[in-house]
């Protein structure tokens, strides 16, 4: 999507609200021995206080309001009765839809305390997209995010995952530009265009750089006893430094 006027940065920035306070009030009343299930009815409560539709199953059929992986799983995780554990490394991903508006936004957190290498990749992915945002501007290349995130994970001893990447929205979950990535293209000379509205969400990980599918038909993870965190953005591309609709 590209932006046309404030009509449309209004309705983005009140979808991106419903995200926002969805994925906070989940966090905040996250705690240990409470199933992952019960964790989507918390989330899928404020997005029906806000009107707000779950972008996933609005779209693609997705059975539940959020995603939630733990540990092992990476991205698209599907509620159910898994216990959440003390030390459990969880990651959520919100997005919906309201009034023909889409938003999307995710974060990783370790629960309790004690897991200092969940601790330490958190903070390593969450300087990961403070950096790729510091990219994201109009004229400069697509491509050079994947730099960006590179490095931090360098940096930290940590890998990237390659195959799970940033996208457009707006009006629908995912547009153009596609594969906004967090891993290398040399032939990729896409720029950045003003009014655009895309997400970028690095994926950092103790070692894997590929993920695979689960079996369930959504969730994709790595092998036992690796850990994955990601955090994710919607932003309007400016010429200067994006806006980011969904800071918390």
């Amino acid at each position: 999507m590209s932006v046309e006027g404030s009509e449309d940065i209004e309705g983005l920035k009140r979808v991106s609200a419903a995200v926002v306070e969805a994925l906070r009030t989940m966090f905040d009343r996250l705690k240990p021995g409470m199933t992952t299930l019960e964790l989507d009815a918390i989330g899928a409560a404020v997005l029906k206080r806000h009107g707000a539709k779950p972008a996933p199953k609005l779209c693609y059929g997705f059975p539940y309001a959020t995603m939630i992986s733990i540990n092992e799983e990476v991205a698209h995780g599907m509620p159910s009765d898994r216990i959440i554990r003390d030390g459990d490394l969880v990651n959520i991903d919100i997005s919906a839809e309201l009034g023909g508006y889409f938003s999307d936004t995710g974060y990783t957190m370790p629960v309790g305390a004690g897991n200092r290498k969940a601790e330490r990749l958190c903070r390593a992915s969450k300087q990961a997209l403070a950096e790729a945002l510091k990219v994201a501007r109009h004229g400069r290349r697509i491509r050079d995010v994947e730099k960006a995130v590179r490095k931090v994970a360098q940096k930290y001893g940590f890998s990237v995952i390659e195959n799970l990447v940033g996208h457009g929205v707006g009006r629908h979950l995912h547009e153009e530009p596609q594969n906004i990535p967090c891993w290398g293209d040399r032939r990729d000379e896409r720029r950045f265009v003003e009014g655009t509205v895309l997400t970028i969400e690095p994926f950092l990980s103790t070692g894997p750089k590929r993920v695979f599918d689960k079996g369930d038909g959504w969730t994709v993870m790595t092998k036992p006893g690796n850990l994955t965190a990601q955090f994710e953005h919607t932003i309007i591309i400016t010429r200067g430094e994006p806006i980011v609709l969904t800071a918390a």
